[in-house]
């Protein structure tokens, strides 16, 4: 399941990053790798903020389509 259909509060562990090498490269590059535990902090006009790895992250909801949580 792509976490932008994740809500405030929900956990879950990256199992894979899709897309074109470029965005899944920015994306490992801002630690979302697969087996990562992620957080949602806040959902707003299809923005999100996610924790991972003690730091936070704002998404928007194409990048967001992209990370798969399993």
């Amino acid at each position: 399941m792509p976490i932008s259909l994740f809500n405030k509060g929900d956990t879950g562990t990256i199992a894979k990053i899709l897309g074109k090498d470029a965005a899944r490269t920015h994306l490992e590059s801002l630690g979302f790798t697969a087996g990562t535990r992620i957080t949602v902090i806040s959902r707003l006009s299809g923005s999100m903020i996610i924790e991972i790895k003690g730091c936070r992250v704002a998404l928007d909801e194409t990048m967001a389509r992209r990370i798969i949580v399993g």
